[in-house]
């Protein structure tokens, strides 16, 4: 039984997903966190720490010499926070819109976790605990292949227990 899929894929998911399409900012943002986590910006980073220490007997270990590398660290720790929140903000809505494709693709899967992060930690907890209780039920099952959903976990299981039942006399005769 497939699930009537009358929602259309909205039409910004089909454009074309090539860099062009995405703004000046993000095109910037994109390629500068792709450099910043790249073996060569941390080489470039150790060899600029190693040059501040060994300057250090140049300029006599003076104050000025201290605060070269703490306001560089600071200004350079300070824009990274930004750019690592946006990536991670981009990763995270990646995941989600995935994993709502797939919860909203299966058949006996809980269309009400599409969207599940919008939810409070109170409604969150509910669903755990039903999925702790869940995963208690499944222990007692056989079959590690079975699956449930919020909405059909008891009865959907006691189907499933049903063709096994009946695939195990059918081989049997």
């Amino acid at each position: 039984m497939k699930k009537n899929n009358s929602t259309a894929t909205p039409d910004i998911a089909k454009k074309n997903n090539s860099p062009h399409t995405a703004g000046l900012s993000e095109r910037f943002a994109a390629g500068f966190t792709k450099a910043t986590g790249s073996t060569a910006a941390f080489i470039i980073a150790f060899l600029v720490v190693v040059i501040w220490a060994v300057s250090g007997p140049f300029f006599h270990y003076s104050e000025n010499w201290q605060l070269v590398i703490n306001t560089g660290t600071t200004i350079i720790t300070f824009l990274m926070v930004f750019l690592i929140q946006k990536a991670q903000n981009k990763d995270s809505l990646a995941i989600q819109l995935k994993l709502n494709e797939l919860v909203a693709a299966h058949e006996f899967a809980s269309n009400r976790l599409v969207n599940i992060e919008n939810m409070s930690e109170d409604d969150m907890k509910v669903i755990e605990k039903f999925y702790r209780s869940l995963s208690k039920m499944t222990h007692k099952e056989e079959s590690l292949q079975q699956s449930h959903s919020i909405e059909e976990a008891e009865n959907m299981s006691q189907i499933k227990k049903g063709r096994e039942e009946n695939i195990k006399d059918e081989l049997n005769k």
